[in-house]
């Protein structure tokens, strides 16, 4: 019934109502199906098939996970054995000479990128174990003889039948790293009581700096780009040496502000005086306040040096000025000098930054508007980040010494979203849990079988932690894309980079033993191809290497597809609690020899 108006009356016509609200139920069920279906498609990105057959699960999971079908990977050419991705000198010549972009993180695009399994090289065999491998590496693991010939005359290396030998030489200590670093302690008393813990190498060589100072307690990234050296970061890595492909250029190291301890130039070739002092006040960004910049070689002792640099005195004692005054305006002090070493020691005072408010001040202070700890494709800033005020705690005259650091709850935690004092205790107490249990599931933890391991997403790096007394050291990775926990890291006397995932990692193939996973799948999947984030952990595992995979069980079963794909072993594990909903992988790559020819491509 309707009043004359067309409209309904109280209580409407229910019988000429019923039909079409059916129908439109009906409709609007099978709409919702549609849509649903078109989600989870897009969701999951692969076709439901079957999954490795290998993996053998310790009880049945309520969770549906994800399926994934049969997968192939070829092989690389065998003139892909060294590929560094981003830092691939065949694309070199895409970009410009200037300040050297052409050695920084230039990644191909998604259509450019390899689906193949990078392969050793000819004759490759099971790395030497620490700590013999400090002094020693198979010949065929690092074939590159051209830095034997360069650099065997300064004690760098030696090629000795089929092995290279370490000397423990270099350019600034061709008699030896030894009495280097024991002048440069008498110079740096606080390198001998746990003070000095971290330490970055810029233009490291073969890292024999930062292998003398492992026996010593300090933890060093040794940094170098790809270059004429060949392959200075692989003889680090190979030696068992900390070590990251990079360049300080025209981007941000990546690293967060106020962390290293101390940082070391010898004769490391860079320019520090030029373009403004830009490089120079990227190391005064990640130099803790508190922390020494140490540099030998040009303009350091040019009175008894000069001649040997093809230059004249008076070039060297102006460079050494220009230098001195540089490292003032950035409240760096000349704190200790002798021979060929020279100590500056970065302000843990603030106060003497004020002189910046001058507006003739050069350099000046960075705006607020640049994040200090901003650091994954940042541009150089001619500008002084100048520490936090509230940093007190944090300087490395107030900081705990090491090894108490470790587990003291660092200051900087109050900057990460939820961090506190219990979340990082509790932090701390699981992973001594997790890693009682990863030693149950892999025994090789803690042997000489594992000695160079990384933490692909880690949060306060409590997997390094906990391990920290077996024969291992690790490389704590933070995702750009995650909170910032790594300035929390370092605070705690460990090491770190910031990554993403989506991007192959600066090192090069066959460098880690161990890599380490929690959650990266869950976490990366709606950014990251599985697929792609798979094949870079197998370029940079060893054969015979391992990966723990922890993981939930929606992607378990496709990762160990995919792991099958790559010629690698799994089985599945549970967690140290049992839950259904996460449930560990146990993988190994297997030791394989490439059956192709070198080629001027492969896909």
């Amino acid at each position: 019934m309707k009043h004359k108006d067309g409209k309904p009356g109280p209580h409407g016509d229910r019988g000429s109502r019923a039909v079409p609200i059916s129908i439109m139920f009906v409709v609007l069920c099978g709409f919702s199906f549609y849509l649903g279906g078109i989600f989870c498609s897009e969701r999951n990105r692969f076709e439901t098939k079957i999954v490795a057959k290998d993996v053998q699960s310790p009880k049945e999971s309520s969770v549906t996970p994800l399926q994934i079908k049969p997968i192939k990977f070829a092989e690389c050419s065998s003139d892909y054995q060294d590929y560094t991705p981003c830092t691939d000198p065949r694309r070199w010549k895409k970009y410009g000479l200037h300040r050297l972009t052409l050695m920084e993180r230039h990644c191909p695009p998604i259509s450019e990128r390899k689906e193949c399994l990078v392969p050793p090289p000819n004759g490759y065999k099971v790395p030497i174990k620490w700590p013999q491998s400090r002094n020693e590496c198979w010949y065929r693991n690092v074939p590159y003889n051209w830095i034997n010939q360069q650099k065997s005359n300064q004690n760098w290396l030696r090629k000795e039948g089929d092995k290279f030998l370490f000397p423990g030489g270099g350019t600034m200590f061709p008699k030896g790293v030894g009495a280097y670093v024991d002048l440069m302690q008498d110079l740096i008393p606080e390198m001998t009581d746990g003070t000095v813990r971290t330490a970055i190498d810029t233009g490291c060589g073969v890292a024999s700096w930062g292998g003398d100072l492992l026996d010593r307690g300090i933890l060093t990234v040794s940094l170098a780009p790809r270059d004429n050296h060949e392959a200075q970061v692989q003889f680090a890595l190979e030696r068992g040496i900390p070590a990251i492909l990079g360049i300080i250029s025209t981007q941000r190291l990546p690293f967060p502000s106020n962390s290293f301890d101390m940082a070391h130039c010898s004769r490391c070739l860079i320019p520090w005086t030029e373009f403004g002092g830009i490089y120079l006040l990227e190391i005064h960004r990640i130099l803790r306040p508190g922390g020494f910049w140490i540099l030998s070689g040009p303009p350091v002792n040019y009175e008894n040096r000069w001649r040997g640099w093809n230059t004249t005195v008076e070039e060297q004692k102006s460079d050494y000025e220009k230098l001195q005054d540089l490292l003032a305006s950035m409240c760096f002090k000349l704190y200790n000098k002798k021979d060929d070493i020279a100590v500056w020691q970065k302000s843990s005072d603030n106060s003497c930054y004020d002189q910046l408010a001058n507006p003739d001040a050069y350099p000046p202070k960075c705006d607020d508007s640049l994040e200090p700890d901003s650091a994954w494709y940042t541009p150089l800033r001619p500008c002084v980040v100048v520490p936090s005020p509230k940093l007190e705690k944090s300087t490395l005259t107030s900081i705990a010494k090491w090894p108490k650091r470790l587990h003291i709850t660092p200051e900087r935690i109050s900057d990460v979203y939820g961090g506190n004092a219990n979340t990082f205790k509790h932090d701390d107490s699981k992973w001594k849990v997790r890693i009682k249990h990863y030693k149950k599931l892999l025994p090789a933890i803690g042997s000489d079988k594992i000695r160079n391991v990384m933490d692909m997403n880690t949060a306060y790096g409590g997997f390094a932690a906990a391990a920290v007394d077996d024969p291992l050291w690790v490389m704590n990775v933070v995702s750009s894309y995650a909170l910032n926990t790594l300035a929390v890291v370092f605070d705690r006397g460990l090491i770190g980079t910031y990554h993403d995932w989506c991007e192959a990692f600066s090192t090069y193939p066959r460098t880690y033993d161990l890599l380490h996973l929690d959650g990266l799948f869950t976490a990366e999947s709606h950014r990251c191809d599985m697929k792609y984030m798979l094949l870079e952990m197998d370029r940079i595992l060893r054969p015979n290497g391992y990966a723990i995979i922890r993981e939930s069980s929606y992607f378990v079963d496709a990762v160990a597809s995919v792991a099958k794909a790559m010629r690698w072993g799994c089985r599945k594990e549970d967690t140290e609690y049992g839950i259904e909903k996460e449930k560990i992988l146990i993988c190994q790559k297997k030791l394989w020899y490439s059956s192709n020819k070198p080629s001027s491509s492969s896909r």
